[in-house]
């Protein structure tokens, strides 16, 4: 039996050594995850090939594979058109404008703009606006521990994505999986906020005490949104909510108003098309008049994050073509040239997921989990998620990986397992080393800076998934 669990789970390992043994990019790993995986089914390791079976797969992995890719796609050609047009770069020259102390810059940043930021957009675009910014404000070197301290703390990207798809693939409201998540999060997020402080060098009581009561309201928006409305708008409504009380008391204590950046437009279109559909849908329903549905999910294209990100992305097209009074192409070619790997690496993961759970990979797995007591079980769930998140660089490919043998668990703490699978995966994906590629590549890092950021980082994973397992494992023994 036990050399059968082996047989079974050898993909998942496979992934993983590639990675980070032989350094393969995560695209070459899924490829190869998914080729021995077919491989051993058709050895007979886990149930018989069957063509329902084989049907049921095709279908699912198609359905997970639109409904990511309906996000990432338009989700590039915002970030592509965003960062054309300087938006960013403009964000950061508006915060320095505000005149702040660092105490109140750190924290406006780190629970407030940043958080906003990377819940629109995803893929490390808050560190364009917050990496110069953080460098300016300290030392080179605390500058970029800090910008990484703060991007760890938002796994809700790319408009609630990874959770969208974590709900579908645990089989649970993505209102739950969200609630439940922001629960075992909320001390991640104010541990790391500390950590941040404490880098700049904030001793003082007065900052400490802001960032609790900052801390408090950032995640009770975030939970009261995701438990309303799901998981689509919760960051951002989060991050909105600490930035406008930080606004709001710089206007009262300064009377100066400092106006948004004429170039950071497409936020605020951003922000205001994703609040009107979310509720146009909540008011009627009008999102399940189109439904997609494979053998065990379904998904509603209206309903998608990508409708907010492709239509503000087809504004800006418009309004830069018609500024440059010039015939201006869309850069298509620059979009397929960033889309490609992202898109094939979660393409690979979720067929090799799908696999794994159709085929009966994951049964034995699920029971030796299902033998776990309480106490050994959240830690494990935490442990294996961080460390897929970390290794794919991707909240949605640690929950392909992970979230189906949740799935299959027989118990009534599904939940709170399957929120600490997503949180563990999207701060673990955080620290990963495409975040801190970008990170470098902005700074222009030099090896042994680059050396140092990466013991750093991971260090704040281990630290996040200890968090994780600890929270997850006190709800779990309370639910």
């Amino acid at each position: 039996m036990a050399t059968t669990l082996l047989l079974q789970m050898s993909p998942i390992g496979m992934v993983v050594a590639l990675i980070l043994a032989f350094r393969r990019p995560p695209v070459q790993a899924a490829l190869i995850g998914v080729v021995l995986v077919l491989l051993l089914w058709g050895l007979g390791v886990a149930a018989p090939l069957s063509r329902a079976v084989a049907l049921a797969i095709a279908t699912d992995t198609g359905v997970l594979f639109l409904s990511t890719a309906g996000v990432i796609v338009p989700g590039l050609a915002f970030v592509i058109l965003v960062e054309k047009q300087g938006a960013p770069q403009a964000i950061g020259a508006w915060v320095k404008e505000l005149g702040w102390p660092p105490a109140a810059q750190v924290i406006f940043i780190v629970l407030g703009l940043a958080p906003l930021l990377e819940a629109m957009t995803g893929f490390g675009v808050s560190l364009i606006a917050t990496v110069p910014l953080f460098m300016g404000l300290f030392s080179r070197q605390l500058g970029l521990r800090i910008a990484l301290s703060g991007m760890v703390i938002m796994p809700w990207g790319t408009l609630g994505l990874a959770t969208l798809i974590g709900a579908l693939l645990a089989a649970q409201p993505s209102e739950v999986l969200a609630s439940h998540s922001a629960l075992i999060s909320a001390p991640v997020f104010l541990v790391l906020a500390a950590i941040a402080l404490w880098l700049a060098g904030i001793r003082t009581l007065g900052p400490w005490l802001a960032l609790f009561v900052v801390t408090a309201l950032f995640v009770a928006v975030l939970y009261m949104t995701s438990r309303w409305t799901g998981p689509e708008i919760a960051g951002v409504m989060a991050g909105l909510a600490v930035s406008c009380v930080g606004l709001v008391f710089s206007f009262l204590s300064t009377r100066r108003l400092v106006a948004w950046p004429g170039a950071a437009w497409p936020y605020l279109a951003l922000l205001a098309i994703i609040v009107a559909l979310r509720g146009l849908f909540l008011a009627t329903g009008w999102d399940s008049y189109w439904e997609i549905n494979g053998d065990s999910v379904a998904w509603k294209p209206l309903a998608s994050p990508g409708v907010a990100l492709a239509l503000v992305a087809l504004m800006m097209s418009i309004r830069q073509r018609e500024q440059a009074e010039l015939h201006v192409k869309f850069p298509w070619s620059q979009l397929f040239a960033r889309a490609k790997r992202p898109v094939a690496t979660i393409l690979f993961f979720l067929l090799m997921s799908q696999i794994m759970v159709k085929a009966g990979f994951l049964l034995q797995a699920q029971q030796g989990l299902q033998s776990l007591t309480g106490i050994a079980l959240g830690p494990m769930v935490a442990a294996i998620a961080g460390i897929a998140g970390y290794v794919t660089g991707s909240n949605v490919g640690g929950n392909t990986l992970i979230m189906p043998s949740i799935a299959g668990l027989e118990t009534t703490q599904g939940p709170w397992l399957a929120a600490m699978v997503n949180s563990a995966a999207g701060h673990g994906a955080l620290g990963s080393l495409s975040i801190l590629s970008l990170i470098t590549g902005l700074a222009a890092a030099s090896r042994e800076e680059e050396h140092s950021l990466i013991r750093f980082a991971f260090g704040l994973v281990v630290l996040s998934i200890v968090i994780v397992a600890a929270a997850g494992s006190i709800l779990l023994y309370m639910s």
